[in-house]
């Protein structure tokens, strides 16, 4: 299994006018290989794909692509709420050096849990590559069940869930009842070492753009059976997991990173900076040095 451990789900960094900073883009690339992430996610949620172009997704996969040269896998977030677009997304998608894809639960439309498991068998059967689950109710309106996530990871192309419900006891029934080579990976930062105590095999982090050593080293230290360790970590970070989620993703993580130099802290309209006050208590929380970034 190529996607366990510390994934990132990486940001689109920008210039002051809006436009794509490749440069920087390619530094956080390194930043978090450096920092012992096990995988990159190019275009998640946290990209601000939505407000790319077509040419700037073409150029943010080939930047990061060629900043990784190979070093780790590249999981791609290619999803939707149109069935058929998605799957003459996968067919005209470029896959070199692709490891596999991130495909959400379709939002706006609210299918019912029938249309979810007829939606992902067909992006699965079309995929080249393997593919990921990505269930986020809070963002797409509908919930991926548990019995439902179970039946899909039986499909031979369908490999993982990202779970962002936060619904333990849903994630606990599928843990207990997927198939072994099925893996369930955490998609909120603040419960992730909860749930690898659980049964998870990773993350798809946030956080970990900025401090990936000490979220690696959490997970490590889970995976390794170290879980006092672990433990110290996850308190360690809590505080500021809760913060750079305070005024919305992925403004609290670019204004944490701006304050690191490794982007600006700039956003594509409709979302915006975090509030003063929110910035305030992430650069507090920066400067305590609870956290050995």
């Amino acid at each position: 299994m190529k996607f366990r451990g510390t994934g990132i789900a990486l940001i689109t960094p920008f210039n002051e006018d809006k436009s794509v900073d490749f440069q920087a883009l390619e530094r956080i690339v390194n930043h978090v290989i450096d920092g012992g992430a096990d995988f990159l996610v190019a275009l998640g949620t946290t990209s601000e794909a939505p407000t790319l172009t077509p040419e700037e997704k073409k150029l943010v996969v080939a930047t990061i692509l060629k900043a990784n040269a190979g070093r780790l896998p590249v999981l791609l977030g290619l999803g939707g709420n149109n069935t058929q677009a998605v799957i003459e997304q996968i067919k005209a998608q470029d896959f070199n050096g692709i490891d596999g894809i991130l495909s959400v639960v379709p939002f706006y439309n609210k299918p019912n849990q029938r249309g979810m498991k007829a939606h992902f068998e067909a992006i699965a059967d079309a995929s080249p590559v393997p593919v990921i689950l990505y269930n986020v109710p809070g963002r797409v309106g509908v919930n991926l069940q548990a019995a439902t996530c179970v039946a899909l990871a039986k499909h031979p192309n369908i490999i993982a869930v990202k779970e962002a419900s936060g619904n333990l006891t849903q994630i606990m029934e599928i843990l207990r009842d997927k198939p072994a080579d099925f893996d369930v990976i955490s998609g909120d930062d603040g419960i992730t070492q909860p749930l690898m105590a659980l049964g998870a095999q990773g993350v798809i982090s946030v956080a970990a753009n900025a401090y990936t050593k000490p979220f690696s080293k959490m997970m490590n230290a889970m995976k390794e059976g170290h879980t006092a360790e672990a433990l110290k970590l996850h308190y360690a970070m809590l505080r500021m997991n809760q913060l750079i989620f305070a005024d919305g993703n992925p403004a609290g993580i670019k204004c944490l990173m701006s304050l690191m130099g490794l982007c600006k802290n700039v956003l594509r309209l409709p979302l915006v900076p975090v509030s003063d006050n929110v910035k305030q208590d992430i650069e507090n929380e920066y400067n305590n040095k609870i956290i050995n970034f």
